[in-house]
């Protein structure tokens, strides 16, 4: 066996740049863009002081920024659009609306139908949106029942990781994995190429997340399931004697330790005075603010006052009372405009109506209201526990910042819903027919959603992720610049002398589990896109077809079901359903590995490897 030279100078540059990058792609203190970001300017300023030319030809920087108008990259917004376009006009409310009644009816056979139909959705729409209509359906089930919703949270969310590997455009994966492979000179994949394969692995999949999953689950509850203290708006009306009478306002709320947060201030009848520190309060003030009911009789004892609900004080007879209203758990969207908005500047009273309770982040970061909170920069898969009317919650699944926990309150559903549904399904046949390519079927579908008002321009532009973008970006220029710098034969023909004697389904399977093992790391994209020039080198290689080493990055890359970071739905599932780390690794590990196997047997036997 011939020993390997070490790559030129530029291909060493870039794999230790992709290797820093992958590493950050795990720190949780970095965002996802930011590393993103990195990356692109990294390789443009890196390729610009030092350039790199190959047979003439020198490499340009600018090339690197190609993928803003990649094909791929167009096909993934036109798709997450559509899928936008889906969720506003609440054309999936009849799938609502019947997995409801049937789990009302049969707990079991209701799980297989949940799971079954998740796999098909995800197969043609974009797993969140899936997810995020059927976590209200499953845990208002569990609320109903009385019953921890661990056991059926997980199993559909891997169903809907499992459906979008089953496509050309199940996943921004499976669409960039197809993409770069044709850019380096292989045949188009047909949207149903790779369907037999996924559907072997999906068989016993289903059976895996139908039968065995739900009872090595550990029992899990919500992580805001635990009791909590109600808000009530109330009045302290400033009594005779009161200590903080002629007094300001900072004063008396200094006086409760910061605890009082004043609303109104009235003064006589009808009369509202705006709530400055510097306003001087006078026996008779009624200053109105909202808490729970220990604290509210506190600040009326602290500010020498008599609580009032309504117009009738407290006491035994009239209790404090919030008709009307109820605590519901919301978490935010990745298309949520509040994501990277401090709690303080959200104004959730005042542009949602919503009154925060807690906060919970899947890292084990759990609060109650308190003056600390507002601090905290919100980010996608974060859980408020809120309260507020039932108008005002149902009106919040209209929006796209929140995804509302809650079963009792209905889907949106509008007259536009079918037109919605039909745009869908011809992005989907125009591409699956060789009509169009997907990335122009996708956009003509976002172009019909607002000629035909489904969607507004906001609503459009909410659905588009800067996270993804910037990581599909990123993850093109690296693999770009792993090709042209002939870093990527270089790994290849590495992975050729490692496994050197070892036959096809050996080093076919060697592939597959290392992006297996990339994805539940790093980005699931990032390893795609390196991975697929990486598998086409091997191929050539070893002068076999180039097609199940594609396919086993692909299948590989959506391996992503052994940790909760390794895919945006799991970080969903583990807020939503109070999951843990280990959690994720019981139940997807030996399903990531059960694929893993079948998935490299399928793809031998049919290739003939």
């Amino acid at each position: 066996m011939v020993e390997m030279a070490l790559p030129n100078a530029h291909a060493l540059a870039v794999m230790i740049l992709i290797i820093v990058a992958l590493v950050l792609f795990t720190r949780e203190n970095i965002p996802l863009q930011t590393t993103s970001l990195l990356v692109l300017v990294a390789l443009a300023v890196g390729f610009t002081l030092f350039p790199y030319t190959s047979e003439g030809k020198t490499l340009q920087p600018a090339e690197f920024f190609l993928g803003f108008g990649h094909k791929a990259l167009v096909a993934v917004c036109g798709l997450m659009i559509v899928g936008q376009g889906l969720i506003r006009t609440g054309a999936l409310e009849p799938v609502g609306r019947m997995l409801a009644k049937l789990w009302r009816k049969g707990p079991a056979i209701s799980l297989l139908v949940t799971i079954l139909l998740t796999a098909v959705l995800s197969a043609f729409i974009n797993n969140t949106p899936i997810v995020v209509l059927m976590l209200p359906i499953l845990i208002g089930v569990a609320v109903r029942t009385g019953e921890s919703p661990s056991g059926t949270l997980l199993p559909m969310g891997f169903a809907s990781i499992l459906g979008g590997m089953a496509t050309t455009i199940g996943t921004s994966t499976n669409l960039l994995v197809v993409n770069v492979a044709a850019d380096m000179g292989m045949d188009d994949f047909n949207m149903f190429d790779f369907m037999g394969p996924a559907a072997i692995g999906g068989f016993f999949a289903v059976l895996y997340l139908w039968l065995i999953a739900p009872r090595i689950t550990p029992e899990r509850q919500p992580p805001m399931s635990g009791a909590v203290s109600r808000l009530y708006t109330a009045q302290i009306r400033l009594d005779k004697g009161s200590p903080v009478v002629g007094r300001r306002l900072a004063t008396a709320i200094l006086r409760t330790g910061d605890g009082l947060k004043v609303e109104t201030v009235q003064r006589g009848q009808g009369v509202f005075i705006n709530p400055l520190p510097d306003v001087v309060l006078k026996a008779g003030d009624r200053i109105t603010t909202a808490d729970t009911q220990a604290n509210l009789r506190e600040y009326a004892r602290l500010l020498g006052g008599t609580l009032f609900s309504g117009d009738q004080a407290v006491d035994a007879e009239h209790p404090l009372s919030a008709e009307g209203e109820q605590i519901a758990e919301v978490v935010i969207t990745p298309g949520s405009r509040l994501n990277g908005i401090r709690i303080g500047n959200a104004r959730l009273r005042g542009r949602y109506g919503l009154r925060l309770l807690a906060f919970n982040r899947f890292e084990g970061t759990q609060e109650r209201k308190s003056p600390g909170l507002d601090e905290i920069q919100l980010r996608s898969g974060d859980v408020l526990l809120v309260q507020s009317t039932v108008e005002n919650l149902r009106d919040l699944k209209e929006t796209a910042d929140f995804l509302v926990l809650d079963g009792s309150i209905q889907l949106p559903s509008t007259r536009k819903a079918p037109i919605a549904m039909l745009t869908m399904l011809g992005v989907v046949l125009l591409a699956a027919f060789k009509i169009m390519p997907i990335e122009i079927s996708a956009v003509l579908g976002f172009m019909v959603l607002i000629l035909t008002r489904c969607l507004n321009w906001k609503d459009a532009m909410s659905a588009l992720s800067t996270q993804v973008i910037l990581i599909i970006v990123a993850s093109l220029a690296m693999g770009a610049a792993l090709l042209k710098t002939g870093g990527a034969d270089y790994l290849a023909q590495l992975f050729v002398y490692v496994t050197f004697g070892a036959p096809p389904t050996v080093v076919l399977g060697s592939l597959m589990l290392m992006m297996g093992i990339l994805t539940n790391i790093v980005s699931n994209n990032a390893a795609a896109v390196i991975g697929t020039p990486i598998a086409i080198g091997i191929a050539q290689s070893l002068g076999l077809p180039l097609e199940p080493f594609v396919l086993a990055v692909l299948f590989g890359a959506n391996l992503s079901f052994a940790t909760p970071m390794a895919y945006l739905t799991n970080v969903l599932l583990m807020n939503a359903g109070g999951y843990k780390f280990g959690d994720f690794v019981r139940v997807g590990l030996p399903l990531a590995i059960g694929l893993w196997l079948i998935l490299t047997a399928v793809l031998v036997w049919a290739y003939d490897l």
